[in-house]
């Protein structure tokens, strides 16, 4: 598809921006496989936790394919500023929720919720029970970082104390998380999907449900399998006991503090935008910490910056409880400025779109199309490290490609959504993916195997179109209103 009809001395097309040419496929693949690899030797070879530097190696090695391809440096800095704009907002919220969280956890409202979960939830449901309220928080907020922000923190909370698996715990909240997000008409990717292709918020909703509710099902019965194992090597009563004691005996554990997450659900349904919410939702909690725990102000604005820091004298609450602040959201900040850089310089030079063109030429048949959506979506949550762009580039890409297929536009912002927004969170560079490492206090290297539900649903995606169900037909649709203006003509 040429843009602007220009082409290099050997006939190859310029970029839309009158700097380099289109790079062939091998030249955009070496920046992504070479971050790959990278990545690998850094976290798994070098046993290095922080992959900030791997990053910016790939960084480099993106920009330098860049140069070789004809590009001014002054327009990769202007693309690799870019990517990051991309991410401002997302990384807004990052701050007020690392806030939020300190200012919950000093209030007693984390605490509070650790207890009841500790009090009402069994280890053998434990992990069902915590996809279930995950989903239904997400649902009602349209936010998967707001619910693991909130009660994600605690279920983690309430798994620790259980001396359940807190990877898999991790994984059943952003399964739950993520359900909701994807489903929830207050949800940005819900809107986002169906808005890049054309096509109705509610339609894209209901058609979601071919490969959102199987894929839900499924995972809840992998994690009730595992829950009944897990239960015979969950914590006796006694340390269960000591929690709630140790929690009792440090913070007022009143029901009044529950109006905190109440007033959240209730200023997002009312689609109050994020960023007040949540400060108000902050705000909310360090009124309650000077009522109900008479704490001072200057200690809860202390928590609010530096993150809040636990001395009950029990070491398993003071690792649980000592987390979030502004300041400890600079190690997720700082990763995801590394990996929005990336992604800007692979779009500024139309790598990422060159990746994506290649896998469309093996879409020859329905299934995969889909499969080719989907995985165009993986590759731009690995390489472009940001979900709206897994959902806006390859919605763009393949609109084309399902009108001439003669499918209508459901079919793929449905897979826009089973891909791009389901593995966002399991990429650790990803926004997503460095958001719910912060939040939960688990990396996605260790939850992503069993947040079940995010790779089952893509795969399941590909599996029902090969099988030809829930695949909806432009012809099919014409069919229909025919049938119905005859009928409303008889």
């Amino acid at each position: 598809m040429m843009l602007n009809g220009a082409t290099d001395d050997q006939g190859n097309e310029k970029a839309n921006t009158g700097e380099g040419r289109r790079p062939r496929l091998w030249e955009a693949l070496i920046p992504l496989v070479g971050l790959i690899v990278v990545l690998v030797i850094h976290l798994q070879v070098l046993g290095l936790e922080d992959p900030h530097i791997a990053i910016i190696l790939g960084i480099a090695m993106a920009a330098g394919m860049g140069l070789l391809l004809g590009y001014s440096w002054d327009s990769l800095e202007d693309g690799l500023v870019e990517g990051i704009q991309v991410g401002m907002k997302a990384i807004l919220i990052l701050m007020v929720v690392g806030m939020l969280i300190a200012t919950w956890i000093a209030s007693g409202i984390v605490p509070l919720l650790i207890d009841y979960g500790l009090a009402l939830l069994n280890p053998s449901i434990f992990y069902v029970a915590a996809c279930l309220i995950s989903s239904v928080v997400s649902l009602a907020t349209g936010s998967s970082w707001t619910t693991a922000g909130t009660v994600g923190v605690a279920l983690i909370g309430v798994a620790n104390g259980l001396g359940l698996s807190e990877p898999i715990a991790a994984g059943a909240v952003v399964s739950g998380a993520y359900f909701g997000d994807k489903m929830s008409p207050l949800s940005d990717s819900t809107n986002l999907a169906p808005a890049v292709v054309g096509a109705e918020l509610f339609s894209h909703i209901r058609h979601m449900f071919y490969t959102t509710v199987p894929s839900m099902l499924i995972s809840l019965l992998i994690y009730a399998v595992i829950g009944l194992s897990a239960a015979q090597s969950a914590s006796d009563t006694e340390s269960i006991a000591g929690i709630r004691e140790t929690l009792a005996g440090n913070f007022n554990l009143s029901p009044w503090l529950l109006i905190a997450p109440a007033m959240v659900v209730v200023m997002v349904w009312k689609k109050w935008p994020a960023l007040p919410s949540l400060f108000g939702a902050t705000v909310i909690g360090i009124i309650l910490g000077v009522v109900i725990q008479k704490s001072e102000i200057a200690s809860l604005a202390g928590s609010a910056f530096a993150g809040y820091e636990s001395s009950t004298g029990n070491a398993q609450v003071d690792e649980l409880l000592s987390k979030g602040g502004l300041d400890g959201m600079m190690w997720t900040i700082s990763l995801i400025f590394c990996a929005l850089g990336y992604g800007g310089i692979m779009m500024k030079t139309r790598m990422l779109e060159t990746i994506a063109n290649g896998i469309l030429k093996f879409a020859t048949s329905t299934w995969k199309l889909v499969a080719a959506t989907n995985i165009s979506c993986i590759i731009m949550n690995l390489a472009a490290s940001d979900q709206y762009l897994a959902i806006t580039v390859p919605g763009k890409m393949f609109r084309e490609a399902y009108t001439r297929a003669g499918l209508t536009a459901r079919n793929l912002s449905r897979s826009l959504e089973d891909a791009g927004t389901l593995t966002s969170p399991l990429v650790l560079w990803n926004t997503c993916g460095a958001t719910m490492k912060q939040y939960l206090g688990v990396s996605p290297v260790a939850f992503a195997p069993f947040a079940f539900f995010n790779w089952i649903c893509p795969i399941l995606s590909v599996v029902i179109a090969a099988a030809g169900w829930g695949i909806e037909k432009m012809d099919d649709l014409k069919e229909s209103a025919d049938e119905t203006s005859g009928t409303d003509s008889m």
